[in-house]
């Protein structure tokens, strides 16, 4: 039998680039402009109707000078990480 990962959670995800956003204060033109990323696309991913590549969020980890794993961290919040106990 195959044993999954839980699923990423995309709405902490999604929760995470607005806090970040948010605490800014920047609109989705200033991201955009920092990110290089078009404002849809920001749009598109903090409302959760995209997902995003490894280039969006690695530019977006730019824009928002904060590595990468922290912006990405929150998919995983509330799993067990491999090889732990419980796992």
């Amino acid at each position: 039998m195959t044993i999954l990962p839980p699923d990423p959670d995309r709405d902490a995800l999604r929760v995470t680039l607005a806090r970040l956003r948010n605490e800014r204060g920047w609109t989705f033109d200033e991201l955009a402009g920092r990110s290089g990323l078009a404002r849809r696309t920001l749009i598109d991913l903090e409302h959760g109707r995209a997902a995003g590549t490894v280039t969006t969020w690695h530019a977006l980890a730019h824009a928002f000078d904060v590595p990468i794993e922290q912006l990405l961290g929150s998919l995983c919040e509330g799993h067990t990480p491999p090889g732990s106990k419980g796992a």
